[in-house]
């Protein structure tokens, strides 16, 4: 295994408020990421490296040993069903909530539903869990839309302030879970690299906790 360090980010909003708790732990990228078309970045220590991913990808590179330490949303680490991977540290970063949603003022119809969702695996365990049938759509965006079009009756998706399912005259319904961005590791890199591992967590939890 190699002594570098390899760290899988999220593009994005995540990846903005991932930097400056890596540079809290003494880890900053060499040249400008947003400014850049790469995917692969040196930093300031000779040893550690960064990747940046789509963030359904994260979890793919560090459960497979591709990076030893990952930063992904929860939503997403829920959806993969990844194994071989630790979760020691919530970042407490690009919080948000994973609900059902549906047209304001419309009750869903009894019996079995149509969901869209690009979160497959979380809708169909969530529905399971509540006793309903469901034929689970899958969609990459503009989730909002489903319903409106009949495409669907209800939709599982993240939420934050509310603003977009509103302005598409849709409400929020069922609450499944909180979400933020957590930092996730390879089983087999925290063996082997545990020392090095460790200090990274230890410091970005503090930059987190504080």
């Amino acid at each position: 295994m190699s002594q570098t360090l390899t760290i899988a980010l999220t593009k994005g909003r995540i990846l903005k408020e991932t930097l400056p708790l890596l540079a809290a732990a003494g880890i900053v990228p060499a040249e400008d990421i947003s400014k850049s078309r790469k995917l692969q970045f040196e930093t300031n220590l000779p040893d550690v490296r960064l990747l940046v991913l789509r963030g359904s990808d994260v979890p793919t590179y560090v459960q497979h040993g591709a990076a030893d330490i990952g930063v992904a949303g929860k939503d997403t680490l829920m959806e993969s069903g990844c194994t071989g991977l630790y979760e020691p540290v919530d970042l407490k970063i690009a919080y948000c909530k994973l609900m059902t949603a549906g047209v304001k003022g419309i009750v869903t119809k009894p019996g079995r539903i149509k969901v869209a969702t690009k979160y497959v695996n979380v809708a169909k365990r969530y529905y399971a869990t509540q006793g309903r049938q469901v034929d689970i759509i899958k969609l990459y965006g503009a989730m909002e839309l489903a319903p409106l079009m009949d495409l669907a009756d209800e939709i599982v998706d993240i939420v934050d302030t509310g603003n977009t399912l509103r302005a598409n005259g849709l409400e929020e319904r069922e609450f499944i879970a909180d979400i933020s961005s957590r930092l996730i590791v390879n089983k087999a890199s925290m063996k082997m690299k545990h020392e090095r591992i460790q200090a990274v967590i230890s410091a970005v939890k503090a930059a987190a906790d504080a």
